[in-house]
C-alpha cells in the first residue's frame, strides 16, 4: 500500500529541524526500498524549508502512522501537523526515475484536497512529461477519495497549480519542492 506522508514545520523550528536533520535522514535510510518520492517544500522567498514530504509503499496503514508518528522532528516537536493519506502512483515508478533528474527547473507539491466526488483520477493529458509523482489520495481501506496529489516540474505556481481541475476541490495547495535525501 502507498501512502503520502506530509509534515508542515511549526513556525520558528528552523533551528531544531536543522539541529535533527542527520538524525531524520538516518531515519529515512531505513525507508530506502519503501521510498517513491522525498524531498522539502520550501518558501517561495528564501528557499527555508516548511515542510516534509515522504511517498512511501507500506504494508499497511498502522505501519504508515508508525513511519510518520516515530519520525525524529515529528518526535521534538518540528511539526505542526501531519498530513497522511493512502495514495496510489499512477506513474508506477520513483522520483529517481523521472526523465528531467534531480535539479533543473522549478519543482511543486499540488495537494488538492477533496469534496465530493473524485476529480484528476487518471493522468492528465497534457504534461505528463513533467510529472514526477501523481496519484490520488485515499481513506485508510482505499475505498473514498480525499483529493489528488502531484510532485511536478513546472514553469511557475499558476502552471503547477493547473495539473489539478480548478472547481473541484476544497482547495489547492501548491508549495515549492525539491528533492530530498542525501546528495
Amino acid at each position: 500500500m502507498e501512502f503520502l506522508c506530509y509534515h508542515r514545520d511549526r513556525a520558528d523550528s528552523l533551528t531544531l529541524r536543522q539541529e535533527l536533520l542527520e538524525d531524520h535522514w538516518s531515519y529515512m535510510d531505513r525507508y530506502e526500498k519503501e521510498m517513491i518520492a522525498r524531498g522539502p517544500t520550501l518558501t517561495a522567498v528564501d528557499g527555508e524549508p516548511t515542510g516534509s514530504v515522504h511517498i512511501l509503499d507500506l504494508p499497511d496503514p498502522a505501519a504508515a502512522r508508525a513511519f510518520a508518528f516515530d519520525e525524529p522532528g515529528h518526535q521534538a516537536g518540528v511539526y505542526r501537523d501531519v498530513l497522511l493519506r493512502r495514495w496510489r502512483n499512477l506513474l508506477g515508478r520513483t522520483m529517481w526515475d523521472f526523465p528531467g533528474g534531480r535539479t533543473g527547473g522549478n519543482r511543486y507539491l499540488v495537494l488538492g484536497l477533496g469534496a465530493g466526488r473524485g476529480a484528476d483520477l487518471a493522468l492528465p493529458s497534457s504534461g505528463r512529461d513533467e510529472l514526477i509523482a501523481y496519484g490520488p489520495l485515499l481513506s485508510d481501506d482505499g475505498g473514498t477519495w480525499l483529493g489528488t496529489a502531484a510532485l511536478l516540474r513546472a514553469a511557475d505556481r499558476d502552471t503547477a497549480r493547473a495539473v489539478l481541475t480548478a472547481g473541484a476541490y476544497a482547495a489547492i495547495e501548491v508549495h515549492d519542492w525539491q528533492f530530498g535525501g542525501r546528495s
